[in-house]
């Protein structure tokens, strides 16, 4: 009989922008739910505790880019659990998976560029914190934005792998 192989697509600067802007306007929905709960001191106070680990990983010699990526992740659910309700986690559930690679090549690409990454997590902690639904909302868009052109620039210069 017939044999399937399995099927990877390909990392393209178009398929990286917009699964990463995808993955920004729901995590920019969870943090905008976050940013109005009234107990949110707990969950801002871990997400200040992961990216300060972040940052000191990222200027470690060598950093550990497979703990950058646990704690990066780490965050991201942090505020995304701290805020999403069912339907909102299910959502990311299911898409969140997909950017793992872009993720990870992210990482292995930008290293030098995680300190802007930290940076603009320190404004999405300072949203959440001060309430400002909005802007912490926008800070969730505008960081995975930032990611998606960033990472768009590398496979640029790369050429975009599997589309041959």
């Amino acid at each position: 009989g017939r044999q399937s192989r399995p099927f990877v697509s390909a990392l393209t600067q178009d398929d990286a922008r917009e699964l990463l802007y995808v993955v920004g306007e729901i995590e920019g929905l969870a943090a905008w739910r976050a940013a109005r709960r009234p107990d949110r001191d707990s969950l801002v106070s871990e997400l200040e505790r992961i990216n300060g680990e972040l940052l000191a990983e990222a200027e470690g010699s060598p950093p550990s880019r497979d703990r950058i990526f646990l704690l990066d992740t780490t965050f991201h659910r942090t505020y995304v659990e701290g805020g999403a309700g069912p339907r909102l986690l299910a959502l990311h559930d299911s898409i969140k998976p997909q950017a793992e690679r872009y993720t990870r090549l992210y990482i292995e690409a930008l290293l030098d560029k995680l300190p802007v990454s930290v940076s603009e997590h320190q404004s999405i902690i300072d949203c959440i914190a001060s309430g400002d639904q909005d802007q912490a909302q926008r800070m969730v868009q505008t960081n995975w934005r930032n990611a998606a052109e960033r990472l768009s620039a590398v496979i640029e210069r790369a050429g975009e792998l599997g589309s041959w």
